[in-house]
């Protein structure tokens, strides 16, 4: 059954004008009345049934029926501040990360970062993302769309209450020695906020400023990962029951 992201407040047994982007996608798929969709608001992890009672021109009415919660998302959750990857590749990363359950994403903007935007530029290219994130829970069965917060320098975000906040596994990747591996995080629920890199990775002062901010080193091994891959193998291993 179609699924579909419906940004406006969902209640049983009730009529509905689905909104703008929802509308598009039914009829993009060119659904017709009668035919039955799941919709979910992004907030919760309830999903409605709904039927298609309405094909206007730019405009899609159904009726909405049964709620169902439904926990599809990893019991710990798990935060990702990211240098942010030029290209394409950021928007692939926001999508996979989104399909394994990532609770937040954090574009930073470091020393080593290829793509840096500020301004309506940099509002665009996060709404671009945040869309990405929601065709991504529409396509994996995720009820809960990550948000995708505004760019901030890694210097900003460090100093922000999500870096300075009392959560008790807060990782930085990184190759140093010593490093601690991402496996062997103990079992639990406590949320998590992981730190990664772009390119080149961060640099040993961004690192060493992370680090002063309550970070932990930790590695995936000894072997050098494309920075998407790196932040996706951390978030395969965190979201494990």
């Amino acid at each position: 059954m179609p699924r579909f992201f419906c940004a406006a407040a969902l209640v049983s047994d009730t009529a509905l004008e689905l909104p703008a982007g929802a509308a598009r996608h039914v009829q993009v798929l060119r659904l017709q009345p009668g035919d039955s969709i799941t919709l979910f608001d992004g907030q919760s992890a309830d999903e409605f049934d709904a039927t298609v009672t309405r094909m206007g021109r730019s405009d899609v009415a159904v009726q909405v029926g049964q709620r169902r919660t439904v926990a599809r998302e990893p019991a710990r959750q798990i935060h990702l501040a990211v240098g942010m990857p030029a290209n394409d590749r950021m928007d692939w990363l926001v999508e996979k990360a989104t399909e394994l359950g990532v609770a937040s994403i954090q574009p930073l903007m470091t020393e080593r970062s290829v793509l840096k935007l500020s301004g309506e530029r940099a509002d665009k290219k996060v709404a671009h993302w945040q869309s990405v994130a929601v065709a991504a829970c529409e396509q994996c069965g995720g009820n809960l769309v990550p948000v995708v917060h505004p760019m901030q320098t890694l210097a900003q975000w460090l100093k922000s209450p999500s870096a300075q906040s009392d959560t008790p596994h807060r990782l930085l990747l990184s190759l140093r020695a010593g490093s601690t591996p991402v496996a062997s995080l103990p079992a639990g629920l406590a949320p998590v906020w992981f730190l990664s890199g772009p390119e080149g990775g961060l640099s040993i002062h961004e690192e060493d400023a992370a680090i002063a901010a309550g970070f932990s080193p930790a590695s995936l091994g000894p072997r050098v990962l494309r920075a998407e891959t790196a932040a996706l193998a951390a978030l395969t291993l965190l979201t494990q029951p």
